[in-house]
């Protein structure tokens, strides 16, 4: 019997289990460990599987992997073509490069560097097309058709979901009590792969996904919703506008649920990963850890297994997230204060500050602009403190001093 695209039977347990022999040796089989700092920060029992440890820092190798090696010798001559933000592109282009199979990669222009140079480092052809992976696929769709190049679909496929769900043996291997696998979706192809194993390896466990609410496709799908999919996410490994017709079937049969969170909680999730865990997780990879962050009550005390899919952020955005959780954690102080012009005034200020254990990191000196007075001066400073109660009585000396103080937003300037 042959089964419609959009069957979910389709995907199948034994599939998954032949998809764990095919990367056998090819893919790294990733630890799945403990984490008592997360743990201690949201209330559950965390256990994180660490998927930004494979060669290209995602788990996508996996998928693209058992894509490629069923492809007969002539498709493989064809070349292979796919379209992703990154993750996907390098996963098949490293393993397209090791099979010794021709790669073009489509992206969007908006896709960070480093993850465009590392394409092109594995030696995909990488063409850069619109602003959203919709707009890069209908390039991807012309080239295929100009080229005559065989597709290799980010997550809509049945091959590359069984390679996805390989994942799931390892964690319920490594870790067999997890109660919940908390997992980031965006086309539906990892949580597809997982469900489908986890569910058929410990049918009690309960296998959540999460997306961002900018991107919130699949949820909409799962309860019916009428969704708009659009901005600029942090997450753009799971801002996916045009959700799979087989995943989506797939997660309806087989996940528990679907949870959105904001842009801020996987701006937290991703510095708790990195001063937490001391390991790199991009803003899809955090998604699992902001839901937790988000709605700790819904998993508290249970044993939950997150992936942190990947790591592959720009490090100026990563340094950026830092410096904003700094400020939001009230350890980095932005403040601005009105002074006479007069000698000794910043010494004063700085003694202050440093007096009471403050370090001061930035000032700048503002004399010349129409809305200072003009024997005035203004000061935006910038300090570190020990917490936000420390930065407080900080700024309250100050003002016991006489000056006139007001807090800025990281990064404000004068009008």
């Amino acid at each position: 019997m042959t089964l419609a695209f959009n069957d979910p039977q389709q995907v199948t347990f034994d599939k998954i289990k032949q998809a764990a022999e095919i990367i056998k040796g090819a893919v790294l089989e990733t630890p799945c460990l403990p984490a008592p700092r997360l743990s201690q920060l949201t209330g559950a029992d965390i256990f994180v599987k660490y998927e930004n440890m494979q060669v290209t820092g995602a788990f996508k190798e996996r998928g693209a992997l058992v894509k490629l090696s069923g492809l007969t010798d002539q498709e493989k001559s064809r070349g292979v073509i796919a379209v992703s933000a990154g993750n996907h592109a390098q996963g098949v282009a490293y393993h397209a490069g090791r099979l010794g199979i021709p790669a073009t990669i489509v992206m969007p222009v908006l896709t960070p560097f480093v993850k465009i140079a590392a394409t092109r480092g594995y030696g995909a052809e990488v063409v850069l097309a619109g602003n959203t992976l919709a707009d890069a696929k209908e390039e991807a769709d012309r080239l295929a058709l100009e080229k005559d190049l065989v597709w290799v679909h980010p997550y809509d496929d049945a091959h590359v979901i069984h390679g996805q769900g390989t994942i799931a043996l390892e964690m319920l291997a490594q870790q067999p009590d997890l109660e919940v696998l908390v997992i980031p979706v965006g086309g539906g192809g990892l949580i597809s792969g997982i469900a489908t194993a986890a569910k058929a390896l410990k049918p009690s466990v309960t296998v959540t996904g999460v997306e961002t609410t900018l991107y919130p496709g699949m949820w909409g799908a799962f309860y019916g919703k009428e969704v708009r999919c659009e901005g600029a996410t942090i997450a753009e490994g799971i801002a996916v506008r045009d959700i799979g017709q087989l995943t989506t079937e797939v997660i309806k049969d087989r996940v528990d649920d679907i949870l959105l969170v904001s842009e801020s909680s996987i701006e937290q999730a991703i510095n708790a990963y990195l001063t937490l865990q001391r390991t790199i997780a991009e803003g899809a990879g955090a998604a699992g850890l902001a839901a937790l962050l988000s709605d700790p009550d819904r998993f508290a005390g249970k044993k939950v297994g997150l992936v942190l899919c990947g790591g592959n952020i720009d490090p100026r955005l990563l340094s950026k997230i830092v410096v904003r959780e700094l400020a939001r954690d009230g350890r980095l102080v932005s403040i601005r204060i009105d002074t006479p012009d007069r000698p000794g005034t910043l010494g004063e200020i700085a003694t202050v500050i440093g007096d009471m254990q403050g370090n001061v990191v930035d000032v700048e000196h503002h004399r010349l602009f129409l809305n200072v007075p003009a024997k005035g001066a203004t000061l935006d400073v910038t300090f570190e403190a020990f917490d936000r109660p420390h930065g407080e009585r900080i700024v309250a000396a100050l003002r016991e001093r006489g000056f006139v103080v007001r807090y800025l937003e990281i990064g404000d300037r004068m009008d």
